[in-house]
């Protein structure tokens, strides 16, 4: 009986030439593949980020692995697109990113040094800065959500000396926003209440509450997402609950739902 022929052993150059290939022949033979665009994949890319973070967030490997490869396809389907219009390929993709690694960490490459992380986020910005790039936040996507973009500001400006180096005056400002925002209601007759300079302050408790959680580390993304989803599996167990014994939420009291409630806060 003969033996099965070994699997093929792939270095990391010939696996992707393999997905180079297995794509592109994709792109001509199949008809939903011929049909894409860079528009067209777009929300799909964004849907594949989405699952790669909460996959990290659950800490599952395999679907990372499983999700990287999905956006590894999408990479390379958009280098595809592009050759096929002439405007760059594959190769002038990776090229480019290693060009800009190299001249982006001269103290690697290069004669300048760099005592720790943060000083090589001070030597990025002003290599960018150099590079052309008008303003520090010029690299911060628009279309970001507005909670990962106050993060993404606040980081960047720091990589300029714009921070306060003591958390516990962020904290301040923190304190100070919440009063100020507070005082918005403080207000006896409600109908002065001014909505649009109450989000005004809202938003900037939300922002000064981003900076501290980054002064101590903190990613607040991460934290918030964490949050929903505590919320949501205690939230399932109170529905769960209520159908175990043949209860409505509509007709329960908030008392009668925070018994069930507070069972799911003793679940992991």
């Amino acid at each position: 009986m003969p033996h099965p022929a070994p699997e093929p052993q792939f270095t990391p150059a010939t696996a992707f030439e393999r997905l180079l290939e297995v794509l592109y022949t994709l792109r001509v033979e199949c008809p939903w593949d011929k049909k894409q665009t860079m528009e067209s994949l777009r929300h799909l890319t964004i849907e594949e980020m989405y699952e790669l973070a909460d996959a990290i967030l659950e800490e599952d490997h395999q679907e990372i692995k499983k999700e990287l490869g999905d956006i590894l396809m999408h990479l390379v389907f958009y280098a595809r697109i592009a050759e096929e219009q002439d405007k760059f390929t594959i190769v002038d993709v990776l090229n480019g990113i290693c060009d800009k690694l190299i001249s982006r960490h001269p103290h690697i490459y290069g004669d300048v040094e760099a005592a720790d992380d943060e000083q090589v986020k001070q030597n990025w910005e002003a290599l960018k800065l150099k590079e052309g790039n008008k303003s520090v936040l010029s690299g911060v996507p628009k279309g970001l959500p507005a909670l990962v973009k106050a993060y993404r500001i606040q980081d960047k400006v720091r990589g300029v000396g714009f921070d306060w180096e003591d958390k516990a005056e962020v904290w301040k400002k923190v304190e100070e926003e919440l009063a100020e925002f507070k005082a918005e209601f403080d207000i006896q007759d409600s109908k002065k209440i001014n909505t649009e300079n109450a989000e005004q302050e809202f938003g900037d408790l939300l922002f000064s509450l981003i900076n501290y959680a980054r002064h101590l580390g903190i990613n607040p993304e991460n934290a918030l997402e964490r949050t929903n989803k505590k919320f949501i599996k205690r939230f399932t167990y109170i529905e769960e609950r209520a159908a175990e014994n043949q209860q409505q939420l509509k007709d329960m009291t908030l008392e009668e739902m925070d018994v069930y409630w507070n069972e799911a806060k003793k679940l992991k």
